[in-house]
């Protein structure tokens, strides 16, 4: 028997009541719900080649003119697609199959452009610091991360990704190499956020309070209000299990989503954990209207893999047992 949760059920029930789409909109115009806020309803999409953290070619150069980001955006492009088909170099090294071989250029999605925000293209995801660059881990949050290396002694012991258990439903909504469409759906009570990566959904109370200390969850505590035009979201109660780059249980996020006109959003992140970052860090990007659909996904690698995951570490134990390695 399947077990469905309640929440989830309530929440996928509000797409029938959607009434307005950001998609079916004019440009120049922000469409608004009955009661005056701005209607984020609709499909959105955060693929871009902007890094999370800015390189090293564009230290101290927060935004690019028109011509070096167009330039940037081919020569980054070209790279792609030389080393589609080989099992060297950084397109599997994300996916940590150097030597092996994974996905080619084709399951990848990470738009055309870099992130555009306020008229002008961005060198990073982050920021503040100035620099585009994560603060420096804590003494405390080095240790305790060393202590948490994911090993291969049993399933637990792998990442939630790779179990299909979580994905990137955030807080914060990063961008991934594919998938990286949302649907939103506003109500006076609640908006529903549905991740198509691992087919997650979020739930925002909105004009609520945090749940008590001793609840945690997967996804946080999501509770929202309007500050003008501008949604905010701040998340709390996250389990330990999720651990977002190393953060603890501790993590709060404050998300802000500003409808800049029809076919965007401005989507600001910050992060505060004192035991994790010696302090705290905000990314910005851009979520585009997508036309969609939002298509079902099916997590099954680690379901199917498993077994050879947790069988090729026993040999490589075994080899290096037998002196053979």
């Amino acid at each position: 028997m399947t077990y469905r949760n309640p929440m989830t059920i309530a929440a996928l029930a509000l797409f029938a009541a959607a009434a307005l789409s950001a998609q079916n909109k004019s440009a120049g115009q922000i469409p608004r719900t009955a009661e005056g806020h701005p209607d984020l309803s609709g499909l959105w999409s955060n693929a871009t080649r902007t890094p999370l953290e800015r390189p090293a070619a564009f230290a101290g150069k927060a935004t690019l003119t028109e011509a070096e980001a167009t330039a940037y955006e081919k020569r980054d492009s070209e790279s792609w697609q030389q080393l589609d088909g080989t099992s060297e170099g950084p397109l599997h090294a994300t996916k940590g199959s150097v030597g092996t071989g994974a996905y080619n250029v084709l399951f990848y999605d990470m738009g055309s452009e870099l992130a555009r925000v306020d008229g002008v293209k961005r060198t990073s995801l982050v920021i503040d610091p100035p620099d585009g660059k994560i603060p420096p881990m804590t003494p405390q949050a080095r240790e305790r991360n060393r202590a948490a290396t994911r090993s291969f002694d049993g399933v637990k012991d792998r990442p939630l990704t790779e179990r299909c258990l979580v994905g990137t439903t955030g807080p914060p909504m990063l961008p991934v190499l594919y998938n990286n469409n949302y649907q939103i759906v506003q109500t006076p009570d609640a908006i529903m956020i549905m991740v198509e990566m691992i087919h997650d959904v979020r739930v925002i109370r909105m004009n609520a309070t945090h749940l008590p200390p001793n609840i945690r969850r997967w996804f946080g505590d999501s509770i929202g209000h309007w500050e003008g035009d501008t949604l905010v979201v701040e998340t709390t109660n996250f389990n330990d299990q999720t651990r977002f780059r190393g953060s603890s249980r501790d993590l709060k996020i404050t998300e802000r989503f500003r409808r800049a006109d029809a076919n965007n959003i401005v989507y600001k992140a910050t992060m505060e954990d004192a035991s994790t970052w010696t302090k705290p860090w905000t990314l910005e990007m851009p979520f585009l209207a997508t036309a969609g659909p939002i298509y079902e996904y099916a997590c099954h690698e680690g379901n199917y893999a498993i077994v050879d995951i947790l069988g090729g570490a026993r040999k490589t134990e075994a080899e290096e047992a037998s002196g053979k390695k």
